[in-house]
């Protein structure tokens, strides 16, 4: 039996799942509009796992794969690797959490490039590792063209990743991002030429990367980092420091215990 078919606990008992259909239910009274699309995309699902898949399928779906099938692919990446369902709950809760603009868990799902841009690199990343590098590759182009993100299906990305507004991130085959990481838009986690094996920077748990920042090579910056935006960075940063410039600097400490939930991107206070 499917994972998805299982009466778990874990997933029959989903508060977040049920936020989402209420909210979807008030979307669809208010704006018959979209009544079609908001029955299609939630109300017509039993799970939040299959609501993503159709959403991405939706979104994926092209003459070369259709969304059928881009939509099974997601189904049964969530049904191999529960890890990855738990992702997108805490994703979602990202998105609510930190991003001013997000008032309702459902707007994630429907609208946020950022958001669609972590899945979509969850199930392609999910296809690398199992050795199916032509169709995870084949995601990651059709991320990159539909949502101006791209990353390598072969990074390790952790859970309750807020990617905000998400256009103009580049992160290199060989970078990590760990959990609770936030990232503005225009970030490159890159490296420093043509050198190849490990040559991208580990992100630790709970960094603050701000817009346009720049971070280059095979380096780590530290648990709880923020780094200012625009920045440059090029050497390893330590946990819990505010790093600033061209090239980057450390300038002081955080400022507060988890850069990526607070997002205070105003320095030298």
């Amino acid at each position: 039996m499917s994972l998805l078919e299982k009466p778990d606990a874990a997933i029959a008992i989903d508060p977040m799942w049920q936020h989402i259909c209420d909210e979807a239910q008030e979307i669809r009274d208010h704006e018959p509009a979209l009544a079609t699309f908001i029955f299609q995309t939630i109300l017509a699902h039993e799970r939040l796992e299959l609501a993503v898949a159709y959403r991405m399928g939706q979104l994926l779906g092209s003459p070369d794969i259709p969304a059928l099938i881009i939509q099974q692919i997601f189904i049964d990446a969530f049904d191999e690797d529960v890890k990855i369902c738990q992702a997108i709950r805490a994703d979602i809760a990202a998105f609510y959490e930190r991003d001013p603009a997000a008032e309702r868990y459902i707007e994630a799902l429907l609208y946020f490039k950022g958001f669609q841009a972590i899945v979509t690199h969850r199930i392609s990343n999910w296809l690398f590792l199992q050795g199916r590098t032509d169709l995870a590759f084949y995601l990651q182009s059709c991320a990159s063209r539909l949502f101006s993100v791209d990353i390598h299906p072969k990074v390790a990305i952790g859970k309750g990743v807020f990617m905000d507004h998400a256009t103009g991130v580049v992160i290199g085959e060989t970078a990590v991002v760990e959990d609770n990481v936030s990232i503005l838009q225009g970030v490159t986690l890159g490296g420093t030429g043509k050198e190849a094996g490990d040559r991208h920077p580990k992100v630790r748990h709970g960094v603050l990367i701000g817009a346009g920042a720049k971070i280059l090579g095979n380096i780590e910056i530290g648990h709880c980092v923020r780094v200012g935006a625009g920045s440059v960075v090029l050497k390893s940063i330590p946990p819990n420091k505010t790093v600033v410039g061209v090239p980057a600097k450390v300038v002081g400490e955080a400022g507060c215990s988890e850069p990526s939930h607070k997002m205070d991107q105003i320095f030298g206070k």
